[in-house]
Protein backbone atom coordinates (compact mmCIF):
# COMPACT_ATOMS: atom_id res chain seq x y z
CA UNK A 1 0.00 0.00 0.00
CA UNK A 2 1.40 3.63 -0.69
CA UNK A 3 1.41 6.08 1.69
CA UNK A 4 -0.51 9.64 1.06
CA UNK A 5 3.04 10.52 0.45
CA UNK A 6 4.02 8.61 -2.54
CA UNK A 7 4.08 10.58 -5.87
CA UNK A 8 0.61 9.25 -6.81
CA UNK A 9 -1.39 8.61 -3.85
CA UNK A 10 -3.25 11.59 -1.72
CA UNK A 11 -5.10 11.35 2.00
CA UNK A 12 -9.03 12.38 1.98
CA UNK A 13 -10.50 14.44 5.02
CA UNK A 14 -14.13 12.38 5.35
CA UNK A 15 -14.83 9.19 4.01
CA UNK A 16 -17.32 6.52 4.44
CA UNK A 17 -17.94 3.34 2.14
CA UNK A 18 -16.35 -0.08 0.98
CA UNK A 19 -12.92 0.54 -0.39
CA UNK A 20 -13.30 0.15 -4.43
CA UNK A 21 -10.94 0.34 -7.04
CA UNK A 22 -11.60 1.57 -10.90
CA UNK A 23 -11.20 3.92 -13.60
CA UNK A 24 -11.38 7.39 -12.59
CA UNK A 25 -13.04 10.07 -14.89
CA UNK A 26 -11.19 13.51 -13.49
CA UNK A 27 -12.83 16.72 -14.05
CA UNK A 28 -12.38 20.74 -13.10
CA UNK A 29 -16.16 20.73 -12.73
CA UNK A 30 -18.46 20.06 -10.25
CA UNK A 31 -21.43 17.67 -10.49
CA UNK A 32 -25.33 17.29 -10.00
CA UNK A 33 -26.43 13.98 -10.50
CA UNK A 34 -30.16 15.75 -10.98
CA UNK A 35 -28.90 18.31 -13.85
CA UNK A 36 -25.29 16.99 -15.43
CA UNK A 37 -26.68 13.31 -15.81
CA UNK A 38 -28.71 11.47 -18.34
CA UNK A 39 -30.37 9.01 -15.11
CA UNK A 40 -30.91 6.23 -17.46
CA UNK A 41 -27.98 5.78 -19.28
CA UNK A 42 -25.67 7.04 -16.92
CA UNK A 43 -23.75 9.31 -19.55
CA UNK A 44 -22.96 13.19 -18.54
CA UNK A 45 -25.84 14.89 -21.20
CA UNK A 46 -25.52 18.47 -19.87
CA UNK A 47 -24.17 20.45 -22.82
CA UNK A 48 -20.80 22.04 -22.85
CA UNK A 49 -20.38 20.58 -19.37
CA UNK A 50 -16.50 19.10 -19.27
CA UNK A 51 -17.42 15.72 -19.11
CA UNK A 52 -20.22 15.89 -21.54
CA UNK A 53 -20.30 12.26 -23.27
CA UNK A 54 -18.72 10.51 -20.21
CA UNK A 55 -21.08 7.43 -18.88
CA UNK A 56 -19.97 7.15 -15.01
CA UNK A 57 -21.60 3.98 -14.82
CA UNK A 58 -18.68 2.07 -12.23
CA UNK A 59 -15.98 4.90 -12.63
CA UNK A 60 -14.36 6.56 -9.88
CA UNK A 61 -15.44 10.68 -10.00
CA UNK A 62 -12.98 12.86 -8.81
CA UNK A 63 -14.22 16.31 -8.99
CA UNK A 64 -13.69 20.00 -7.48
CA UNK A 65 -17.47 19.33 -5.64
CA UNK A 66 -20.69 18.17 -5.75
CA UNK A 67 -23.85 20.16 -6.56
CA UNK A 68 -27.24 20.24 -5.61
CA UNK A 69 -29.30 19.33 -3.07
CA UNK A 70 -32.32 17.41 -1.58
CA UNK A 71 -33.06 15.90 -5.34
CA UNK A 72 -29.71 15.15 -6.68
CA UNK A 73 -29.28 13.20 -3.21
CA UNK A 74 -31.88 11.06 -3.37
CA UNK A 75 -30.79 10.67 -7.48
CA UNK A 76 -27.95 8.77 -6.21
CA UNK A 77 -30.27 5.64 -4.99
CA UNK A 78 -31.68 6.08 -8.44
CA UNK A 79 -28.72 5.51 -10.33
CA UNK A 80 -27.56 2.63 -8.24
CA UNK A 81 -31.59 1.28 -8.21
CA UNK A 82 -30.80 1.44 -12.31
CA UNK A 83 -26.93 -0.21 -11.93
CA UNK A 84 -25.59 2.73 -13.72
CA UNK A 85 -23.76 4.33 -10.45
CA UNK A 86 -20.15 5.28 -10.23
CA UNK A 87 -18.81 3.31 -7.96
CA UNK A 88 -16.65 6.13 -5.74
CA UNK A 89 -17.17 9.89 -5.34
CA UNK A 90 -13.86 11.85 -4.21
CA UNK A 91 -15.11 15.45 -4.28
CA UNK A 92 -13.24 18.55 -2.63
CA UNK A 93 -16.12 19.85 -1.31
CA UNK A 94 -20.03 18.38 -0.77
CA UNK A 95 -22.43 18.89 1.28
CA UNK A 96 -24.72 16.99 3.94
CA UNK A 97 -27.66 16.13 1.64
CA UNK A 98 -25.18 14.37 -1.02
CA UNK A 99 -23.20 12.50 1.79
CA UNK A 100 -26.62 11.07 3.01
CA UNK A 101 -27.72 10.47 -0.49
CA UNK A 102 -24.41 8.11 -1.21
CA UNK A 103 -24.81 6.62 2.22
CA UNK A 104 -28.50 5.27 1.41
CA UNK A 105 -27.03 4.33 -2.35
CA UNK A 106 -24.22 2.26 -0.66
CA UNK A 107 -21.92 4.29 -3.01
CA UNK A 108 -18.26 5.72 -1.40
CA UNK A 109 -17.54 9.00 -0.89
CA UNK A 110 -15.26 10.91 0.24
CA UNK A 111 -14.27 15.05 0.35
CA UNK A 112 -11.18 16.68 1.12
CA UNK A 113 -8.00 16.44 -0.56
CA UNK A 114 -4.53 16.90 1.24
CA UNK A 115 -2.81 17.20 -2.02
CA UNK A 116 -4.11 18.52 -5.58
CA UNK A 117 -5.79 15.59 -6.89
CA UNK A 118 -5.20 17.23 -10.74
CA UNK A 119 -1.22 16.02 -10.49
CA UNK A 120 -1.66 13.20 -9.20
CA UNK A 121 -4.91 11.33 -11.65
CA UNK A 122 -6.03 11.79 -14.81
CA UNK A 123 -9.30 10.05 -16.26
CA UNK A 124 -8.30 6.60 -17.33
CA UNK A 125 -6.36 6.06 -14.23
CA UNK A 126 -7.24 3.11 -12.10
CA UNK A 127 -7.53 4.24 -8.84
CA UNK A 128 -7.90 2.55 -5.26
CA UNK A 129 -10.47 4.66 -2.62
CA UNK A 130 -10.51 3.47 0.65
CA UNK A 131 -12.17 5.31 3.07
CA UNK A 132 -11.24 3.47 6.08
CA UNK A 133 -7.69 4.35 5.34
CA UNK A 134 -8.84 7.43 3.87
CA UNK A 135 -6.72 7.25 1.16
CA UNK A 136 -6.87 7.29 -2.90
CA UNK A 137 -4.05 6.05 -4.90
CA UNK A 138 -3.29 5.88 -8.35
CA UNK A 139 -2.93 1.52 -8.94
CA UNK A 140 -2.36 1.82 -12.30
CA UNK A 141 -1.61 4.96 -14.58
CA UNK A 142 -3.37 4.48 -17.90
CA UNK A 143 -1.00 4.06 -21.21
Amino acid sequence: MKRSGDARAFRVRRAFGQAVEGEAVVSTEGFSPRYDLDRWSGVISRPGHAMEGVNIKDKILVVPSAKGGVAAGWAFYDLKYKGIAPKAFVFGVTNPVMVQGAIFAGITITEGWSRDPYRLVRSGDIVRVDPRRRTVEVVRARD
